[in-house]
């Protein structure tokens, strides 16, 4: 357990150790019972970031991250806002991005689970699909499986792919079962049988019998009543195999903030409640609330095509965003396991800020995916002598001498030239050829970009998409020292720095909807023999009784049917295929599905018969937009047209491939709309740092957002 040691130094209000509260605090107002404050929580590997409303202002500030348990950072920054606002802690609105979930998938520290199965399909999980992780890779080995052989059981019951029952369910045999499973001490148990989605009343019986466990079950014909016994098993395992540690995680959160709401994968929110019965839909949490606010802000500033660029402490996430707005895929997979519930479509590399720089055993340098996340962290925190990404940017003089957070967390630029002086040394030595510690740092940045440029090629350029059509979006505490090079390497013709970049992740969360998905497998042919109203009707009545469902969920959680939106979509398929294309429900299905596979594919075959495989519901209950007044009133003035900006403070210097150049410095609340910048420059605000270098050009725009050209 995480020890705080609190202080008051004049009006800031330090946490000492673990945690640092770097905003300015007024004096502890009485609670307000009545008012009611909303505020958004991204946990990160290094930090957790707060941003919150008050008197119609949106307020930032950042905490260390507790990783041995991130709800202690929640709980610290929580009170500052309450102590902020005068706003009593259980009338906070508090929306949360959370990492729990895909750490736990990641470091395999999920709960002891068993799977309960039609018998004869107990190896579902360690069959899988017939793809190689890694094609040209020989002795490539799969992960495990979540459930391991001796806690898969099977029962004797089947049902047919159109719900006849061929052998009835043995409930005799259900109170064994049932013992079996309380010697095995399994934690939770994930319940799948073949063809439950067409007829659940075996997986209700069983469900029933195991209730008696007084363990979290988790039920397929809930969780995902969708064909495909592989991915439908698999992401029903991982939702049992996180449900006791997310549970936990949100119940002691819930008894300091009972408003609470969580991020789903999907780009929405679901309140706690939900997200503890069903977290594998927030697995993905963090990174979609970034793209939500990312997109938001792209489109404010009149960008509709945009590359979002989230580089934290610990990984890097990116996505990209066309005119249709966010895209969606449930052919996921996170830590090697396939998740088939909607998740935004992100890709996630191992290179953050704190990611380790080291030489593996062949001696050449290799940057993360290990971080030092937040203890003991970079060098310069003082804790450690880890060369990592953000000590290489302090000896490289890009942080101007300003610090972290606004300057408010001293950071030890001695301690980072040691911690890379013994890297060039290493390095040295495995060259055979003198090495300095400036080339050390250059070098360490250049595998870094690298990385994330591979990531950037995979999303855009690998899946047919032109990067020169798009700009690039970054924010997350790093993702401005990298920009600019990441777009002139993929010819990105423009970056967009939103301001308060560092905490975009908890804008998105704060200001994301709240979602419910829904789906159901239908498998109906488009063809002359099955009349087009006879699909409609038989689509009509599952989409009636879907939005029937999500209709009073959302009316539950506060939302009248006005504030409701229903978005149907299709999953379909010329027949004979093996996978499906996503399509919204329109008058002529079979021309809509031609187009979209013309589109997706470069041809349609518009004479074969197209196959709805699933009907699939999107519900939004719409949150009250942030009344947010954006900056201070000399933001909103504009500044006469090309203006140049006067530097804060004196020149500094900084390294750029190699050469050391004379840098201007900008704080970024003193920018105005309209202005131009010198470059090169260094930009720094609270929650991040934004490198300009040369041969670009670089300006503030009527929203405050730098548009940087990058030639």
């Amino acid at each position: 357990m995480h020890r705080q040691n609190r202080k008051l130094t004049g009006a800031r209000y330090v946490l000492h150790s673990n945690h640092m509260v770097t905003n300015k605090i007024t004096n502890r107002r009485s609670l307000k019972q009545d008012r009611k404050v909303r505020v958004g929580v991204d946990t990160g590997g290094t930090f957790t970031d707060f941003v919150f409303e008050s008197n119609g202002r949106l307020e930032i500030f950042k905490l260390a991250s507790t990783p041995l348990d991130a709800s202690l950072a929640i709980s610290a920054g929580l009170k500052h806002v309450s102590d902020k606002t005068g706003v009593a802690l259980k009338n906070l609105e508090v929306v949360h991005g959370t990492t729990v979930g895909t750490n736990a998938l990641l470091e395999r520290s999920g709960a002891r689970t068993a799977l309960v199965t039609t018998r004869g399909f107990e190896d579902v999980l360690a069959i899988g699909r017939q793809a190689r992780p890694e094609l040209y890779n020989l002795n490539a080995v799969k992960p495990p499986p979540l459930v391991p052989d001796e806690l898969r059981f099977g029962v004797s019951e089947r049902v047919t792919a159109t719900g006849e029952i061929l052998d009835p369910l043995n409930e005799n045999a259900l109170a064994a079962l049932v013992e079996r499973l309380r010697k095995a001490k399994v934690e939770s148990v994930a319940i799948c049988l073949l063809f439950s989605f067409v007829d659940s009343a075996h997986e209700e019986k069983i469900a029933r019998a195991l209730a008696k466990l007084n363990i979290p079950l988790s039920v397929s014909y809930r969780i995902l009543p969708e064909y495909r016994e592989f991915e439908r098993t698999s992401t029903v395992v991982i939702n049992a195999y996180l449900q006791p540690l997310m549970g936990s995680y949100l119940s002691r959160l819930s008894t300091k903030t009972p408003r609470l709401r969580v991020m789903q994968s999907s780009g929405g929110s679901i309140s706690a409640t939900v997200a503890a019965e069903e977290p594998v839909r927030t697995i993905l949490s963090g990174p979609a609330g970034g793209v939500v606010g990312a997109l938001r802000m792209a489109r404010a500033a009149g960008f509709d095509r945009v590359i979002t660029f989230d580089m934290g402490g610990t990984s890097t996430d990116v996505a990209l965003c066309g005119r249709d707005g966010l895209r969606l895929t449930n052919e996921a997979s996170v830590a090697g396991i396939p998740v088939a519930v909607p998740v935004m479509d992100i890709h996630t590399v191992g290179a953050g800020g704190g990611s380790i720089a080291r030489l593996d055993e062949g001696g050449s340098l290799r940057v993360g995916p290990e971080s030092a996340g937040a203890d003991p962290g970079p060098a310069c925190y003082g804790r450690a002598l880890l060369p990592t990404v953000t000590d290489a940017h302090l000896v490289l003089g890009h942080f101007a001498d300003a610090g972290l957070l606004g300057g408010e967390f001293a950071i030890d630029e001695e301690r980072s030239r040691l911690a890379l002086s013994q890297l060039a040394r290493e390095l040295a030595k495995a060259a055979r050829r003198p090495v300095t510690t400036i080339e050390a740092a250059q070098s360490v940045l250049s595998i870094a970009n690298t990385n994330m440029e591979r990531a950037l090629r995979l999303i855009s350029v690998e899946r047919g998409f032109d990067p020169r059509e798009f700009v690039l979006l970054p924010f997350g505490g790093a993702g401005g020292l990298h920009a600019v090079e990441l777009a002139r390497a993929l010819r990105i013709p423009k970056v967009i720095v939103p301001s308060s970049a560092g905490v975009l992740s908890a804008i998105g969360v704060l200001a994301a909807d709240v979602v419910k998905s829904q789906s159901r497998t239908v498998m109906l042919e488009c063809s002359p023999e099955m009349q087009e109203k006879r699909v409609k009707e038989k689509l009509n009545s599952h989409f009636k009784l879907m939005e029937q469902v999500a209709a009073v969920a959302l009316t539950r959680e506060g939302f009248d049917r006005s504030k409701q939106l229903h978005e149907r979509s299709l999953a379909a398929r010329y027949k004979g295929q093996s996978f499906e294309l996503e399509i919204k429900q329109t008058g002529n299905i079979d021309a809509t599905f031609h187009r979209a596979h013309l589109k997706r594919y470069g041809y349609a075959q518009e004479l074969n018969t197209v196959e709805i495989v699933s009907a699939r519901l999107r519900s939004t209950g719409i949150v009250e937009k942030l009344s947010i007044k954006r900056g201070a009133p000399r933001q909103r003035l504009r500044a006469s047209t090309g203006a140049v900006a006067r530097p804060s403070g004196r020149a500094q210097f900084a390294n750029f491939e190699g050469k050391k150049l004379r840098v201007a410095v900008y704080q970024r609340d003193e920018l105005k709309p309209g202005m131009r910048l010198y470059a090169p420059c260094i930009v720094t605000e609270y929650s991040s740092t934004t490198i300009i270098p040369p041969d670009t050009r670089a300006g503030v725009d009527e929203h405050g957002n730098l548009i940087i050209q990058v030639t």
